[in-house]
């Protein structure tokens, strides 16, 4: 059998990335009025002066003049003034003048004329949204300016512009060609399903991907329906079946949900894994298997271990290499790339034609998101189902969406104490099980403040690396 089936190896997410540092970016997050066009980011390091305007299609454009460097963004909406707004950066702090613009400016859906933009600030320019980042980790080959309308085919039709997350994406690409068991990691809605498929898709394995839905494997049926069993073993039992693992041979079987797995069928999948092979119930003789090993769960499994309900054996088995999915909430700039691919995958009627007025943009942004791009999906049919003429207004929004605060405000304010700074660093960090990359993308801040952060506040990082 593969080795793939019973890698031990643990591979930090950290280990495996190009080193990241901090630059600014602009995002475009969503043309309300064609919200197809996805999103782009722009790199700010080095620029002194953006412009902003309408133009024909979406495009930047930087020059230098003077030993000062400007860009030059355009934006296809007809609420868009040829000459719009500006942003300046004087003294590391940017600086938006609306230029007389007939629909005006706004920032975190405020009317302003003038205003200083912080880490995390929605920009309104006509019904295109923007956001401002200040210091997002990003590795040494991020392109200076990516635009989702002109991006190549995404490995594992995942898409993304932030940067931290796509090289996330890249290094996982590489694994997934590699005989090392993945573990995904992230809250329910994230994608981690569809991760799956594309890790087994780069792997090359010639054999099918066979999901298993832990949380639907009853203890007394679990040998049965893994390791199959042979005609006659028990009642009901009318014809030989292979059961999940042989159905996966020379392919992948994933293990979805894998902290749901009843605890007398851990030991039971542990087993097959330590000794790859397995025997059908009603069998006598071992069947040699060549599977690869992806799992994946919403769970704390680390906590479950400390609490007796996972062992923690299995758990070294699956996490060969771990790839955590932040949540919907930690990548807004994602939203319209994301309502982008939505739009364009689905069949309802009139849905490439469809908008959005401002105020639902706004909702959309300042949302929680709780059930992630699952619930970003749904809100979307319906909304658009409902829509009159085309345009999507919050009254077409689920009622939950509808009763969140519509005003956009920054996520990456610093937070009022430090007993507060604390207990958020604590908790990413147990999220993340230490992984001070994703900890520093989710707060927009670099590794070495978070790791500042966790030298004043007596944060040691081994207690969180398990």
């Amino acid at each position: 059998m593969n080795e793939t089936f019973t890698t031990t190896e643990d591979v930090p997410e950290d280990d495996l990335r190009p080193a990241a540092r901090p630059l600014p970016f602009l995002f475009v997050v969503l043309h309300c009025d064609n919200p197809t066009l996805g999103g782009a980011r722009y790199d700010l390091s080095g620029v002194d002066e953006i412009t902003i305007g309408r133009g024909s299609t979406r495009e930047a454009s930087r020059v230098d003049e003077r030993g000062a460097r400007r860009l030059a963004l355009r934006l296809p909406s007809s609420t868009v003034s040829r000459a719009h707004a500006r942003l300046v950066r004087t003294y590391g702090e940017w600086l938006l003048e609306d230029l007389d613009s007939k629909n005006g400016c706004c920032v975190n859906g405020e009317r302003v004329a003038r205003a200083h933009i912080r880490d995390g600030d929605f920009i309104e320019i006509g019904s295109v949204v923007l956001r401002y980042r200040a210091a997002l980790p990003a590795p040494p080959d991020a392109a200076e300016d990516l635009d989702s309308a002109l991006r190549p085919p995404e490995a594992f039709g995942f898409s993304t512009l932030l940067p931290a997350v796509a090289a996330g994406l890249g290094t996982l690409a590489r694994v997934a060609r590699l005989p090392i068991s993945t573990l995904l990691l992230g809250e329910t809605g994230t994608g981690k399903e569809v991760l799956a498929k594309g890790i087994h898709a780069l792997s090359g394995r010639p054999g099918p991907l066979v999901a298993v839905n832990c949380g639907g494997l009853p203890s007394s049926l679990v040998e049965s329906q893994l390791f199959g069993h042979v005609k006659g073993a028990f009642t009901g039992a009318q014809r030989d079946e292979p059961g999940y693992i042989r159905s996966a041979e020379g392919g992948t079987l994933f293990l979805d949900e894998v902290g749901d797995l009843p605890l007398p069928a851990q030991a039971t999948v542990l087993r097959a894994l330590q000794e790859r092979e397995v025997v059908p119930v009603g069998g006598t003789r071992p069947t040699l298997v060549d599977v690869r090993v992806l799992a994946a769960t919403h769970k704390s499994l680390d906590a479950l271990c400390l609490r007796g309900e996972f062992r923690d054996d299995l758990l070294a088995r699956l996490a060969g290499y771990q790839h955590t999915l932040p949540p919907l909430r930690e990548r807004i700039e994602d939203v319209g790339l994301l309502i982008s691919d939505l739009f364009r995958r689905t069949n309802i009627p009139g849905v490439m034609d469809a908008r959005l007025s401002v105020a639902t943009g706004r909702r959309l942004l300042s949302y929680a998101w709780h059930h992630n791009i699952r619930e970003l999906k749904q809100a979307l049919t319906m909304g658009v189902g409902l829509a009159e003429r085309g345009v999507v207004e919050p009254s077409h929004l689920p009622e939950g969406v509808v009763k969140a605060p519509a005003k956009l405000r920054p996520t990456s304010e610093a937070p009022s104490s430090q007993g507060d700074l604390r207990e958020r660093l604590v908790s990413l960090l147990q999220a993340h099980r230490g992984n001070v990359t994703a900890v520093a993308r989710v707060m927009g801040k670099s590794r070495i403040h978070i790791h500042r952060w966790m030298e004043k506040l007596g944060i040691h990082l081994d207690d969180y690396r398990g």
